[in-house]
């Protein structure tokens, strides 16, 4: 897989076209965004980097950096690595305004990074692995690039076990955004890491809650596509209305996994 996005219609066609496309006119909402901007996954890593004090991290599927900017405190370098140069731009902006200076940025795909080996003491991804052609791909180049012994934190929405709140998820992810690739279940995190060299030391569960209005405005669906996920919602065992806590307005709340892992 090619290190960068080709332009052009070709490009915009590839699943990483896609993603780019969808996500680089949106830049400046994902670093405003409240939802992605604060967390305890945020406050979790902050923890952990603080107690380390790596001295390069990588910040893989950086959207609106705000991994970046949690680690910049603690970390001799942060690189900014993602899929769309609107959202490096968007990063190295915000960056310059609030006078981070330790922050790079890096454009490419996460399944053929280009760095060499063990050139990472630390790798931390947010909300940014089911948008990945490759699960298992992008998780044994971040194994590849981090050292022996460093810790990694992956951080994302996490699939239900059972299949119908699974499809129901799967679903209105994509008709929200239609570069969704897939949210994975905690059992295929731990397998996919374990097959790419790592051991996984904690793993902590917790509950988003999503205000459907600006959860839908963020990313500029379509109103029929709004329109198909709200019918969905309201069509919708009282299982899953139950699992994901469905309101009248069409706010709901996702399960999300925090893993921190060793690489071994």
């Amino acid at each position: 897989m090619m290190g960068e996005v080709q332009s052009g219609t070709a490009a915009e066609s590839s699943h990483e076209g896609r993603v780019s496309a969808q996500f680089g006119p949106q830049a400046a909402a994902y670093v405003a965004s409240a939802v992605h901007a604060r967390g305890p996954d945020l406050d979790a890593l902050a923890t952990i980097l603080q107690r380390e004090r790596p001295h390069r991290l990588l910040d893989l599927g950086c959207g609106g950096g705000h991994v970046s900017f949690t680690a910049a405190p603690f970390v001799g370098e942060v690189v900014a690595y993602d899929l769309s140069e609107a959202m490096l731009e968007a990063v190295r902006v915000e960056a310059a305004r609030r006078g981070v200076s330790n922050i790079a940025t890096r454009q490419g795909v996460a399944e053929a990074l280009p760095f060499p080996d063990a050139a990472f003491d630390a790798v931390a991804s947010r909300y940014s692995a089911h948008h990945w052609r490759n699960l298992k791909v992008g998780l044994a180049e971040a194994r590849r690039v981090l050292k022996a012994g460093g810790r990694a934190v992956f951080m994302d929405v996490v699939a239900p076990q059972w299949p119908v709140a699974d499809t129901f998820l799967q679903a209105i992810e994509l008709l929200r955004d239609p570069s969704h690739g897939r949210n994975f279940s905690r059992g295929e995190w731990d397998a996919h890491l374990a097959q790419a060299g790592f051991v996984v030391e904690a793993a902590t569960a917790h509950r988003l809650r999503l205000e459907f209005a600006s959860w839908v405005a963020r990313i500029r669906t379509p109103e029929l596509h709004a329109a198909a996920i709200r019918s969905l919602q309201q069509g919708a065992s009282a299982e899953v209305a139950r699992h994901f806590e469905i309101e009248p307005d069409g706010t709901f709340t996702l399960d999300t996994l925090t893993l921190v892992a060793r690489a071994v």
